[in-house]
């Protein structure tokens, strides 16, 4: 995803002229302009080196020859045409690049500027002359953007030589060998990596804590925390020493780890994983998980009871029954699996959020830590076997936890029905309805608390906890705090988790929908959008627009699922000082990249983007085509500022990681405003 996902560096030439057909050719940057090359060869007996003198224009850079697999960007290629004249080396020889992470892309870069060599050799098997035939081709890129990639043919005459006396590419010296600074050590890039993607450790830590988590939430089900001292005295007790029973506990606890592992593994080779990555934007995939987490959260309170079929439970008990290694793994496959029903929805909703940031490094890293949290009490309490003393025993509490999260699990159910509906415009969940359910979900959660509401599984309530008194008005506090959501308070705390504004029977609220004051001009195209600006949501109305009022364009590519998207927009837009220049200084256009809207016939499309087929089909994959291809980047949200015209400002872009304090977008925006004064 993204995390998916996804990174992309290259624009079509066709799609770059098509999009500035109307425009001055004089404003347009050719690449030819920016590097100048020239080639020529030096010969020596049967070994001919073709070299590349490059000039790079300042502010500019190229990409590295060698590039490694985890780089997406285009590299600069000295190509030769295959012949049985000759023998082509491989690798291509060049300097040392500079070594850069785009936190944007989240990707490594090798780059080249100045003036530079790059030279490959080739040998000769062929006595008579001849002309040799290849291209140069390199993409160049300064701080803002990349233009379209560049090859120019070259073709040169060969002296042939004796056969005789040409070099076994096996027999060459290691000082005739390609320098070994000119292919990436591997040792110093996993080095350089760890160093300049922070960012993205950041977010590995992220998912990695979030499971965890989850993991210990799973602990205090009713169906896992009294195995908990029950396994432990087993391991303590059967063996005939404490080591040994240490060291089948760590066994038992390190199965469990390598379970959930096993089953993130799964996911991956079945090829799973890239239906996570689309669990944000598909509809089908949305409408399941509601499914899964409302049925799971109904279990919770309940209404009924989930288990796996007894025949697979008793066959992974009666391995356990063997004992040693592999009886130590079937008796944590046991404790997996006769705890699916208060693991499964919890695991469920750690699939779902892990889907957000997508691609099958995250999921592992998430079922790692969820399975780590579950096996550390049983290794923990084995090695202290006193610490069990301690434990609350288990009783009614349990099932108030369990009901709790049942509460919990239903109203984030709705979360994934409501990127359902936006995503395909059904109107059905709109900001109204979906405020009106969590206010009805977490009313019942806390009437629950407060003994008001007793379950199936409950045991009658004499008197209240000081622990359950204090959630319970906790909860009733936040019912109460989400009432004037209704009539269009912002609701900054969940308002990530809620519909946009826009997207309601009264855009904005309905003080706010029904007040002249809002700003209501309206041309064809236009819409009502967040913190009701107006604005377009097709980029082509949005520039003859801007072009007619003469402003800048401010290109918003958001998504309907889109959390981080309703954060920016509900915490940064509106502030004093932004929310003035979005409404006059600005045309916004934003481009929905999961909006499913079906294209019509003729602009539906299949285009190659970076060696990959993309249909175009709907809106959405019009949108993300234009941002993977002209920014290489598919998050959201991504900010970019243009002249009327459409031609990228000098600011770059802002999106949430960089710019989600309001000073920095601010300073971002007046930047472009300023350019566009002078």
């Amino acid at each position: 995803m993204r995390y998916l996902a996804s990174l992309f560096s290259f624009i079509l030439l066709v799609f770059s002229f098509n999009a500035q057909n109307t425009e001055d050719v004089s404003g347009i940057e050719f690449p030819e302009d920016m590097v100048h090359h020239e080639i020529f060869i030096e010969q020596e007996n049967c070994k001919v080196t073709i070299i590349a003198k490059i000039d790079v224009k300042e502010n500019w850079h190229i990409n590295g020859a060698n590039l490694p697999l985890d780089c997406f960007s285009i590299p600069t290629l000295i190509s030769v045409e295959e012949s049985d004249l000759y023998t082509i080396e491989d690798s291509i020889i060049e300097p040392k690049p500079h070594y850069k992470y785009d936190t944007l892309a989240k990707e490594p870069l090798y780059l080249h500027d100045g003036q530079l060599e790059m030279k490959r050799v080739v040998y000769i098997n062929s006595d008579s002359d001849f002309m040799i035939k290849g291209s140069f081709s390199f993409q160049t890129c300064d701080d803002k953007h990349c233009l379209v990639p560049y090859e120019a043919p070259f073709e040169k005459k060969i002296n042939g030589c004796d056969a005789e006396k040409n070099i076994n590419q096996e027999n060459i010296s290691e000082k005739e060998k390609p320098n070994s600074e000119n292919k990436t050590n591997k040792e110093e890039e996993k080095n350089i990596e760890s160093n300049g993607s922070k960012e993205e450790n950041r977010s590995m830590w992220f998912i990695f804590l979030s499971a965890f988590g989850s993991g210990f939430i799973a602990l205090i089900m009713p169906c896992v925390f009294p195995m908990i001292p029950m396994t432990v005295s087993f391991f303590t007790k059967s063996n005939q020493s404490r080591a040994n029973g240490i060291k089948n506990a760590l066994l038992y606890g390190g199965s469990i780890v390598l379970i959930h592992v096993m089953l993130g593994g799964i996911v991956v080779i079945t090829g799973a994983g890239e239906l996570l990555n689309q669990l944000s934007t598909n509809v089908y995939l949305n409408i399941f998980f509601f499914l899964i987490l409302f049925v799971f959260g109904l279990s919770f309170l309940g209404a009924f009871e989930i288990q796996l079929p007894s025949k697979w439970v008793n066959s992974a008990d009666a391995k356990a029954d063997k004992g040693g290694i592999v009886g130590i793994f079937f008796m944590a496959l046991v404790l997996s699996l006769a705890s699916f029903s208060c693991t499964g929805p919890i695991l469920g909703s750690l699939l779902g959020g892990l889907s957000a940031y997508g691609g099958s490094t995250a999921l592992m890293i998430g079922m790692f830590g969820f399975g780590l949290a579950l096996a550390l009490p049983f290794m923990l309490f084995a090695i202290f076997p006193t610490w069990l003393n301690s434990m609350p025993s288990s009783g009614g509490w349990l099932n108030v936890v369990k009901v709790f999260l049942g509460f919990v699990e239903i109203a984030l159910a709705f979360k994934f029905l409501s990127t359902a509906d936006t995503t395909m415009q059904w109107h059905l969940l709109e900001r109204e309805i979906f405020i009106s359910i969590w206010i009805a979900v977490f009313g019942a959660l806390a009437l629950y608390l407060f003994g008001k509401i007793r379950l199936p599984h409950d045991s009658p309530v004499e008197k209240l906890s000081v622990g359950r008194s204090m959630m319970a008005t906790f909860v009733l506090a936040f019912t109460i705090y989400l009432i004037p959501g209704l009539w269009g308070a912002p609701l900054k705390v969940v308002n990530a988790f809620l519909p946009p504004d826009f997207y309601a029977e009264s855009p904005g609220g309905i003080i706010q929908g029904n007040n002249s004051s809002i700003e209501t001009n309206h041309t064809d195209g236009m819409h009502k959008g967040p913190q009701g600006i107006m604005a377009f949501k097709d980029y082509d109305k949005a520039k003859a627009y801007a072009q007619k009022v003469n402003k800048p364009l401010f290109v918003d590519f958001t998504g309907w699922g889109c959390v981080n998207c309703r954060k920016m927009e509900q915490t940064v837009w509106g502030e004093p000082g932004i929310i003035e220049h979005l409404r006059n200084d600005v045309v916004i256009v934003s481009l929905y990249v999961d909006e499913r809207t079906e294209l019509p016939k003729e602009e539906q499309k299949t285009v190659t983007l970076n060696g990959r087929e993309m249909d175009i089909l709907n809106v959405g994959n019009k949108w993300t085509y234009k941002q993977m291809s002209e920014y290489k980047t598919s998050s959201q949200p991504f900010y970019i500022m243009q002249t009327p015209d459409g031609k990228d400002l000098k600011n770059g872009s802002a999106d949430y990681r960089n710019h989600g304090d309001p000073n920095k977008f601010k300073a971002w925006l007046e930047e472009g405003l300023e350019e566009l004064s002078l």
